[in-house]
């Protein structure tokens, strides 16, 4: 079995195994935009869980099926964390948004 996960933004991070909850991974949410399949290990057979952080590395969303999360409740996760951490991303159409760092750019 696989010891880490690589993010879309290229990111190592390790799976955690445990008996009761799976494979984990604890990710900052806005590492994963863009993946929209939930990958899975054991030849296809288990999905990977996604333990979704929030910028101050709380978990926000827990989740087994990344596209189900992007079509319905990232947005109501989004709509909270926008008025707690406004100075990072939570764009409306995730999925065209490029994963990585957290915080908006300023110009």
């Amino acid at each position: 079995a696989p010891l880490v996960y690589q993010t879309p933004s290229n990111k190592t991070v390790p799976i955690i195994y445990d008996s009761d909850q799976g494979p984990t991974v604890s990710v900052p949410l806005q590492e994963m935009f863009g993946e929209v399949v939930s990958p899975k290990i054991a030849g296809g057979k288990v999905p990977i869980r996604f333990e979704l952080l929030s910028p101050a590395r709380r978990p926000i969303q827990t989740t087994s099926d990344l596209a189900n999360f992007w079509r319905t409740s990232y947005f109501e996760v989004a709509k909270e964390m926008r008025g707690r951490y406004p100075k990072h991303r939570w764009p409306e159409q995730p999925l065209e948004e490029k994963p990585g760092k957290s915080l908006k750019r300023f110009s």
